[in-house]
């Protein structure tokens, strides 16, 4: 495994230094035109082509393969990588136009803060890739739409110029998904924080680790059926002109059901990455700041497949508020258009809420399937108990778990609580054996959290 991952490093780096050296004579190339013929020669030499190599043998040539990037497209891509990779081969960029004392206005460029390279923006490519042929210029402008596979799967992003500047002044930026991808040949994870507020979930737990009524988990079998083909109906079958892109589902019901716990389950069915969205970190009471908040997710999501996992999520889904200012009405627009993101969303968005009377009606009918998962019967309790303790403990003769079943109404979360509490009293203890007053006692430690007396 190893060594299948240091090849792939090497074929990647050896396609990518083959790449970085055409860049390296494109700007020499466009150099020697702009500033005239060289004085060794009266001809200005053809344009150098782009490498050939195997397109199988690397991430970044099967990545140029399987989106057939015409030269000038691998141009813009191998530009924007250019200050990560190799930042001294855009240093020539720094020349001086000594007449008039500042820098060549064709060559673009973007000041930074702690770079001390030359950072490309979009006129940088269009000097490069065109020179002055205006209409070649004008073709190019469609690289950084919003149609071009640049954009829809988040690869390059020409950031907005600032305010009463030049629409091609601002940055080319590669993500740094993608710098990690043609360098090491897998995605890097994002990094949670105020930037990037989701968290990956993951789950060592199975289906029969899963104790549900039986309505539920009818319901949940054919959301696996569609995450398992959705991709058939859509494409296969043409139905992607006929339905909304991708599955909207809302889990509700009382807390520790086993909400989140499907969620999981159903990622790791598909093989699919799950991201809990941290509603603390995008609700912001900056205007604006929890649509940008939201964005930064949605953008990544759809270009990787992720399943989206929104808990409590009644908190940015709920009911609108009443309009009794302007911050009131921009609020409810912001909510509107974050509905609006969710719903286009190609992929499986799990709402999950504990009461689905806080969420927003109107909202709450667009939903694909809304799946209640009910607090355990005594018997589903039962079969909880039964699974929650570990094979290597054992418990005291008094302990009888049907009747604890049947006298305390817990929710499966609850009861892992308790057999955690119990559990670790017995290591302390230095015993195997689970008591049945600690046992009884994180009971009680669990009801006094809702303020309720055993």
């Amino acid at each position: 495994m190893v060594e299948n991952i240091e090849e792939s490093i090497k074929h990647n780096a050896d396609h990518l230094a083959q790449e970085l050296k055409w860049l390296d004579q494109m700007i020499s190339f466009r150099m020697s035109e702009y500033f005239g013929k060289s004085e060794e020669s009266d001809q200005i030499e053809s344009v150098p082509e782009a490498p050939s190599f195997d397109m199988s043998e690397s991430v970044y040539s099967r990545f140029i393969q399987m989106y057939e990037l015409s030269t000038l497209e691998r141009l813009a891509l191998i530009l924007s990588l250019a200050p990560s990779l190799m930042p001294s081969l855009l240093d020539d960029f720094f020349i001086k136009d000594k007449e008039k004392g500042k820098s060549f206005t064709c060559f673009g460029g973007a000041p930074a803060i702690n770079h001390s390279g030359f950072l490309p923006t979009g006129e940088t490519f269009l000097f490069i890739a065109a020179g002055h042929d205006l209409s070649l210029r004008f073709q190019l402008l469609g690289i950084f739409g919003p149609d071009h596979v640049f954009a829809k799967h988040g690869v390059i992003d020409l950031e907005p110029a600032n305010r009463n500047e030049p629409y091609m002044s601002g940055p080319i930026v590669i993500s740094r998904e993608f710098i990690d991808l043609f360098s090491h040949g897998k995605y890097a994870k994002p990094t949670y924080g105020q930037n990037f507020p989701a968290k990956e979930l993951t789950t060592t737990h199975t289906w029969d680790d899963l104790v549900l009524d039986n309505k539920t988990l009818d319901e949940i079998h054919e959301l696996k059926i569609w995450v398992e083909h959705g991709k058939t109906l859509m494409e296969d079958w043409g139905m992607k002109r006929k339905l909304k892109p991708g599955y909207l589902t809302l889990f509700h019901g009382p807390p520790g059901t086993g909400k989140t716990l499907t969620a999981s389950l159903i990622a790791k069915l598909v093989d699919k990455p799950l991201y809990r969205i941290d509603l603390s970190l995008i609700v912001s009471k900056y205007i604006g700041e929890t649509e940008k908040n939201l964005s930064t997710i949605f953008d990544q999501a759809e270009n990787k497949n992720w399943i989206l996992f929104f808990d409590e999520a009644d908190a940015l889904f709920g009911k609108r508020t009443k309009v009794s200012d302007a911050h009131d009405r921009y609020a409810n627009q912001e909510v509107s258009y974050l509905l609006q993101r969710v719903e286009d969303f190609s992929g499986l968005v799990i709402l999950a809420s504990n009461l689905k009377a806080n969420m927003d009606e109107a909202f709450v009918r667009r939903f694909q399937s809304i799946i209640y998962f009910p607090l355990p019967t005594t018997e589903q309790r039962h079969i909880l108990w039964q699974k929650s303790f570990s094979p290597a403990s054992s418990l005291e003769e008094e302990i009888d778990l049907y009747a604890i079943a049947d006298k305390f109404e817990l929710s499966g979360g609850a009861i892992m609580n308790i057999v955690r509490y119990a559990s670790l009293r017995a290591i302390s203890r230095a015993s195997l054996t689970i008591l049945k007053s600690e046992l009884m006692e994180g009971i009680r430690r669990e009801f006094r959290k809702d303020g309720k007396l055993v």
